[in-house]
C-alpha cells in the first residue's frame, strides 16, 4: 500500500461560501465542481469541499461532526510572508505567528466551516 494522500473531503455548510473563501486565501481555481462539491488541488494534495447534507452517502453509516477535530498545515519558506498574503486577502488569524517550541514559526486561520489550517516554517536551531 502507498502512504500518499492523495484527497482530503472537508464537509461544509455552504458549498458556494467555501469556494470564495478556498479560491480568495489560496489563490486556487476550482479543478472540478458539481451541485454537492467543488475540488481544488494543493500541489500534490486534492481537498474536496463537500455539502454536508450530501455527505450521506459517502460515510454512512457514519455522521458528519461539528466542531474542529483536525488541522491541516501547509509547509511554507517563510510564514511572515505567508501571514501577510493571508491578510491581504482577508483571512483572519486565529493565532500567531508564534515560534513553537518544536522548531517552527506557526500561525493558524479558520475556513468559514471552521476547518483550521496552519502556516509553518521550520526555524533555525529548531
Amino acid at each position: 500500500m502507498k502512504h500518499n494522500v492523495g484527497a482530503i473531503t472537508l464537509f461544509v455548510e455552504d458549498k458556494a461560501r467555501a469556494k470564495e473563501f478556498y479560491a480568495r486565501a489560496f489563490e486556487l481555481a476550482p479543478l472540478m465542481e458539481d451541485d454537492t462539491s467543488v475540488l481544488f488541488r494543493f500541489e500534490n494534495t486534492m481537498i474536496n469541499l463537500v455539502d454536508a447534507r450530501s455527505a450521506g452517502e459517502m460515510i454512512a453509516p457514519g455522521a458528519v461532526g461539528k466542531g474542529s477535530r483536525l488541522q491541516l498545515t501547509i509547509f511554507v519558506d517563510s510564514a511572515d510572508e505567508a501571514i501577510e498574503l493571508l491578510r491581504g486577502r482577508g483571512v483572519e488569524l486565529l493565532n500567531g505567528p508564534i515560534d513553537r517550541p518544536w522548531g517552527q514559526r506557526t500561525a493558524a486561520f479558520a475556513d468559514p466551516d471552521d476547518h483550521i489550517w496552519e502556516v509553518a516554517q521550520p526555524i533555525e536551531g529548531g
